[in-house]
């Protein structure tokens, strides 16, 4: 508790924590919706259970109900995890 206090004199500002919104699985698909209240940005989160592939993509407060329940449309924005196998991942060039 004295070195938190010692933190806080020192003017080190706490971080809030990241709030999850909603959750839902699909399938194997996780999908979150989270928000990071220092940012006031939204997020949401889908992770495939069976491969570990997974995405983060930023949306916009007003959209984020649509994102949640959509989040394949919004998949163009996506930045992925490098948590993802590269050997796991197929490209079939025709």
């Amino acid at each position: 508790m004295a070195d938190r206090a010692g933190r806080l004199a020192a003017g080190e500002r706490m971080r809030a924590p990241t709030r999850e919104l909603a959750q839902r699985l699909s399938g194997a698909d996780e999908v979150l919706l989270l928000w990071h209240p220092e940012s006031d940005r939204v997020e949401l989160a889908v992770r495939n259970l069976a491969t570990g592939a997974d995405c983060q993509i930023e949306v916009a407060p007003a959209d984020a109900i649509d994102a949640f329940y959509h989040p394949f449309a919004y998949a163009g924005r996506c930045k992925r995890s490098d948590r993802v196998d590269r050997e796991e991942t197929t490209i079939d060039d025709g």
